[in-house]
């Protein structure tokens, strides 16, 4: 079953883009591998938590408003019958600015086999600075210091 999990996180992320200028997010396929309830946090520690299908669609389709050329880049991957754990080395153009990053992605799964809970460990200091934020704002409306 871990396997399986797996290569639905891969085909998700294949659906968000393949770096170039002309791919741009397939936000129903992404949605296709959710739970109605699921839940995504943006960033931890404290980012926001995205609750609900349909709040999903609005963030992706929000994230597609300034980032684009999206390239999920699998480095390690990992895997029961539950979760997945993938580390990531991802690549995108955020506020016309190239924003390479580094994550670990963890994915909790149901009985159904999709994604109940997403939750993305980065450093939204480092990410901030490669966007050039220097306000009190991230491009996701939520309040992040910049040091």
């Amino acid at each position: 079953m871990g396997i399986e999990l797996e290569n639905k996180v891969r085909a998700m992320h294949d659906a968000w883009g393949d770096g170039s200028d002309e791919v741009r997010p397939d936000v129903e396929k992404i949605l296709s591998y959710f739970a109605e309830d699921a839940e995504w946090q943006l960033w931890v520690p404290g980012g926001p938590v995205i609750r609900g299908k349909e709040a999903l669609r609005a963030e992706i389709l929000n994230q597609m408003t300034f980032a684009t050329n999206n390239k999920c880049n699998e480095v390690n991957i990992l895997s029961n019958d539950r979760m997945v754990m993938q580390e990531r080395s991802d690549t995108a153009i955020i506020m016309g600015r190239p924003c390479p990053h580094q994550m670990v992605a963890i994915y909790e799964f149901n009985d159904d086999g999709l994604i109940v809970k997403w939750r993305e460990y980065l450093d939204m200091d480092d990410l901030n600075r490669k966007m050039g934020v220097t306000g009190e704002k991230n491009p996701a409306g939520n309040p992040e210091a910049v040091g």
